[in-house]
């Protein structure tokens, strides 16, 4: 029983890839980033590369991928459906952005509309996914104030500092998309301590007593209510040591937060060719470090129904 790493990894790139093509998209089409084909070119395949890789890792974690197409149908009360709706429908503001940005070397008039259509897609399609967590109240730690913002924050931030290591490695950096990714970094640093601080003071009030509507005395499991394992105990039902989850706590904040955020700090005062280097390194270990940041995010996850399991 492990969270799935297909899931994991569909959080982390397609949040790092929709943050930095919102930023392309808002900057390069107001022209505050110049319309250089190599520029965009990276910066466009860099992001749509890391969507792409998302998306069709999250098939990967179905029962029967081929069906998937299926999903796009239950869009009036699904938020995975949803999620997969405004995903294809940000690839239409994004290719007329990515023509008249990179191939055409323009910005603004209907290039900039197209980066802005591209950046509110973007954002939604982020927003749809946190709310596929957030609405399930059966799972008290994500059924909170804390999910939703996190996917925003945390894809503002790696897709800032993604911008910021792809605008120093081509010498155009600015001392404002470092400032922002530094700050978001710092942004992103408080919310999980805060997120944290949220579900390990978390009451929750329902019990076995409670789920099978039985008050009188302790309700308690002798036996399984089937032999094998199933989805949830899979995929919710994960049992992680408190030692092993401050570890992997401590190990989420070093590389995601504080490394990448030395990192930033330190390209302030350092010239070009270092200040490349850095940049880079603090988005790739950022990543690394968002990678176990999700991983934790679902293994300290509690479903409701292991109560029928033994589990308190």
């Amino acid at each position: 029983m492990h969270p799935a790493f297909s899931v994991v990894f569909f959080t982390t790139a397609t949040g790092a890839g929709y943050g930095l093509l919102a930023l392309l998209g808002v900057l390069g089409g107001l022209g505050f980033i110049p319309a250089d084909f190599w520029l965009g070119l990276v910066g466009m395949a860099l992001a749509l590369g890391l969507i792409v890789a998302g998306l069709l890792s999250s098939t990967g974690h179905l029962g029967r991928p081929e069906r998937a197409w299926r999903a796009f149908s239950q869009w009036r009360s699904s938020w995975l459906s949803r999620e997969g709706v405004a995903s294809v429908a940000t690839f239409i503001p994004t290719a007329l952005f990515g023509i008249g940005w990179v191939l055409l070397g323009r910005s603004g008039g209907w290039v900039a509309a197209a980066g802005l259509l591209a950046a509110v897609g973007a954002a939604t399609t982020v927003c749809t996914t946190g709310m596929i967590y957030a609405s399930l109240k059966p799972i008290a730690q994500w059924h909170s104030p804390y999910t939703l913002p996190a996917y925003l924050i945390f894809a503002g931030m790696t897709g800032s500092v993604l911008a910021n290591a792809l605008l120093q490695g081509f010498n155009v950096g600015s001392n404002a998309m470092l400032a922002f990714a530094l700050l978001a970094t710092l942004a992103g640093w408080g919310w999980k301590l805060a997120t944290w601080r949220y579900n390990d003071r978390l009451e929750i009030p329902t019990t076995a007593n409670t789920a099978t509507g039985l008050t009188g005395g302790t309700v308690r499991s002798i036996e399984w209510p089937h032999t094998e394992e199933n989805y949830l105990l899979k995929e919710m039902g994960f049992r992680i040591a408190r030692k092993h989850s401050a570890k992997l706590r401590r190990i989420t904040q070093a590389l995601a937060f504080a490394v990448p955020a030395v990192l930033l700090a330190g390209v302030f005062i350092t010239p070009w060719s270092f200040a490349a280097i850095a940049s880079a390194l603090a988005a790739i270990c950022q990543l690394a470090g968002m990678l176990v940041e999700r991983w934790l995010f679902f293994a300290e996850a509690k479903h409701t129904v292991t109560l029928y399991y033994g589990r308190q």
